[in-house]
């Protein structure tokens, strides 16, 4: 059972109703598509800053990628050996899913074309990817397992995440891109079995707040696992309701907005 926005919602208007004077945080809608193109933009470079600030960097690995709103069969990408926590809106590199780079002066990370082109192309529900090489990603991704729903917060990957086993070396070519794809389904996350974590979302504000709990939850496994060897799991009901309300494109899309805040504070020239 997939998630679903609808009684969220509802609960919402609910509350908009019973308190007028609330101004409730949703995701912004555009009529103009180039202003829509350059928010977007401004909030993809603002994810990297955000996965600079939990130490998601590791040289030149790592990216977030977001599909093109107006050329939807291209998608936006840092460029190669920039710091996260450099990267502004205008270094953005603009590709299709043939590598082709349409915009921006700098390279590109070609594992980054040949995975998150291919879920790009799979997956026409997503427009927005993250991957990086975490601490506890990389050490969860070595049992080859998926998470246990031991926690609220691990919920939403519950039934909704999978664990591609296969690890040829660096990935180059987009047959083993295909195959991660394939691994995803259509689930929220993969995890990426010796190598690391990769989420999805609607918005890059979902795919990148999906990624920082990911990364938390395998921490919270990891700790739990360490100190006992039985784990206390929720059980399939509540589950799968907790994933209703955590899963849902407005909670995944809020849980973004305080650590934009966060880095917006700090430092804003990642509009320009």
């Amino acid at each position: 059972m997939k998630p679903t926005d609808d009684s969220i919602n509802e609960q919402v208007k609910q509350v908009t109703a019973t308190n007028e004077k609330l101004t409730i945080p949703l995701e912004p809608t555009f009529t103009d598509k180039l202003e829509q193109r350059e928010y977007e933009k401004q909030r993809l470079a603002a994810a990297f800053r955000v996965f600079a600030l939990h130490g998601f960097d590791a040289g030149l690995a790592g990216h977030i990628t977001l599909r093109d709103c107006i050329d939807t069969d291209t998608f936006w990408v840092n460029p190669l050996a920039m710091h996260f926590s450099q990267i502004k809106a205008s270094d953005l590199v603009r590709l299709d899913h043939s590598g082709t780079i349409l915009d921006g002066k700098y390279p590109v990370n070609n594992a980054a074309f040949a995975i998150h082109s291919r879920i790009h192309k799979a997956r026409p529900d997503v427009n927005a990817v993250a991957h990086a090489h975490t601490t506890y990603g990389r050490a969860f991704s070595a049992l080859g397992t998926l998470l246990e729903p031991i926690s609220q917060d691990a919920c939403m990957f519950y039934e909704n995440h999978s664990v591609f086993d296969t690890f040829t070396g660096v990935v180059a070519e987009l047959d083993e891109g295909d195959m991660i794809a394939e691994a995803l389904g259509d689930n929220l996350a993969v995890i990426l079995q010796n190598h690391g974590l990769l989420t999805v979302g609607k918005s890059v504000d979902a795919a990148a707040a999906n990624f920082v709990m990911l990364d938390s939850c395998c921490h919270s496994q990891l700790v739990a696992q360490a100190a006992s060897d039985k784990l206390t799991t929720i059980n399939h009901d509540i589950a799968i309701k907790t994933k209703q309300v955590n899963a849902s494109d407005l909670v995944t899309w809020g849980n973004f907005q305080p650590l934009y805040q966060v880095v917006a504070a700090q430092d804003s020239s990642f509009l320009e």
